[in-house]
């Protein structure tokens, strides 16, 4: 089964940005649509962005539109969210996922990385 290893998060000020990488262990481009969620201390994860199989076409969620961009590398079997303009309530867990659909149901994906801490100081 692919593995998916997240890296890039770490602590950044307000208003900075960081680049987050999903490294998979196998060829996911054509069979796998990625997703990157968040989870901050006491809420649920939630949807952030995702990038189709034939990355032409991508998703982010209202909250985030705007700052963030999602893409992949089919030659690095990687995938990437570039935060901008980040914000204190940024602050969490981010997660990238794999899925056979099209969706930004949390259900509907089967594979996810250990994630990675992303902290915005004000």
């Amino acid at each position: 089964q692919v593995q998916l290893l997240e890296s890039g998060g770490g602590l950044v000020q307000a208003g900075g940005s960081l680049r987050l990488s999903c490294e998979a262990s196998a060829r996911t481009s054509d069979t796998y649509n990625m997703g990157w969620f968040r989870q901050a201390p006491g809420k649920e994860r939630e949807f952030v962005a995702a990038v189709w199989t034939s990355a032409e076409a991508t998703f982010v969620a209202d909250s985030v539109k705007g700052r963030f961009t999602v893409s992949r590398d089919y030659a690095k079997n990687t995938v990437y969210l570039e935060m901008n303009s980040l914000k204190p309530e940024d602050t969490a867990v981010y997660y990238c996922a794999a899925s056979g659909r099209w969706t930004m149901q949390i259900r509907h994906y089967d594979i996810w990385g250990q994630g990675t801490q992303v902290t915005v100081s004000s």
